[in-house]
């Protein structure tokens, strides 16, 4: 009795990637090109020509479990997460390029399948399959704001695009405000909240790196005259100690959006615990009648726990407060199963 085709890969925790389950197919050009149309199609009015950084792909969700497509401009990002795609990747980076003709195709490749794509298949992380070379980060519009993503070696595929909506939901409430961006890598939150008006933003990151890069897209978008306006400061610390040691510091929005802190299930339970104490400190820097916005990528902490954890801490607090709304995934990173949910934010004036 048929069941389902996947792809094998003996090396993963997840022994098969389904493809397709129902009645017997084959699975041949035509059934790729046909999925993939089904994942184009879906983003096709989704964006216009102020947003060129999006995600055409995302996984098991788009029906490609493994494997996610991003866009920055004429750069395509094509990240495999499984060993499984290797034997595939010259049928599969044809598709891509034939339908969707970009000036270049990156590979990027999860860690743990690196050492066997450059063994077995002669691929590399950070290669470029096709296209001319690169010699730094590429540039892409989001909304208008001009950003640089770091296709060859940053995270992910060189920037997190799935936080794009709760960007735009900062942008909103920013004005005449002074922002604290805790984690906040690439100043993305921040710029968002400059040209919202805010008075000033402060970007605190442990990462050097991430930091100098946050800058440049603040150079990026200089002829752009609200973020002009705004003060922008930089601060270089691991935020939950920074948190901690300013307990003068008051700020009318916070924005706490850490790396997952809940890689595995055993994380679960502490991570609650963290996330519970990183607002508690949020809310201790925030000036009455201001802003807490909370963000989680752990894929290990529902929704409910972890907004169960923030607003218990707004309860502790003692500060009368009000849930402006939540937030999941944005409707480019669509999460069509459980196991699939990571993404979730919290917004609560106090």
């Amino acid at each position: 009795r048929f069941l389902a085709a996947g792809l094998f890969d003996p090396d993963s925790p997840i022994r098969v990637r389904v493809l397709h389950a129902g009645k017997p197919r084959t699975i041949d050009r035509t059934w790729w090109s046909e999925r993939l149309t089904r994942a184009l199609e879906a983003r096709q009015a989704l964006f216009d020509e102020q947003t060129t950084g999006f995600r055409w792909v995302n996984g098991e969700s788009d029906g490609w479990p493994g494997l996610v497509l991003d866009r920055y401009d004429r750069t395509l990002v094509l990240k495999l997460y499984t060993a499984a795609w290797l034997p595939r990747l010259e049928e599969i980076a044809g598709l891509i390029n034939g339908r969707l003709r970009p000036e270049r195709l990156v590979l990027r490749l999860s860690r743990n399948i690196q050492e066997l794509a450059k063994r077995q298949f002669g691929k590399a992380e950070g290669e470029i399959l096709n296209g001319p070379p690169l010699g730094g980060p590429v540039a892409f519009l989001e909304t208008g704001l001009r950003f640089e993503a770091d296709v060859l070696h940053g995270q992910k595929t060189g920037f997190f695009l799935d936080q794009r909506e709760n960007r735009r939901q900062v942008e909103s409430v920013a004005r005449g405000r002074e922002v604290l961006n805790a984690f906040s890598f690439s100043g993305s939150f921040s710029l968002y909240a400059a040209r919202g008006g805010a008075r000033s933003v402060t970007d605190l990151d442990v990462s050097a790196q991430a930091l100098a890069g946050a800058k440049r897209n603040v150079a990026l978008n200089a002829a752009n005259g609200t973020v002009a306006l705004c003060r922008h400061e930089f601060v270089k610390a691991d935020a939950f100690v920074w948190l901690s040691r300013q307990p003068g510091r008051r700020f009318d929005l916070v924005i706490l959006d850490p790396p997952s802190l809940a890689k595995r299930e055993i994380e679960r339970p502490g991570a609650i615990r963290a996330y519970g104490r990183l607002a508690s400190s949020g809310i201790e820097h925030l000036a009455p009648g201001g802003i807490l916005v909370a963000c989680s990528c752990s894929a290990h902490v529902t929704a409910e726990e972890f907004f169960g954890a923030v607003r218990g801490s707004a309860v502790r607090a003692g500060r009368a407060f009000a849930e402006l709304r939540t937030t999941r995934h944005a409707p480019d990173h669509p999460a069509t199963f459980r196991e699939a949910e990571y993404l979730k934010a919290i917004y609560l004036r106090l």
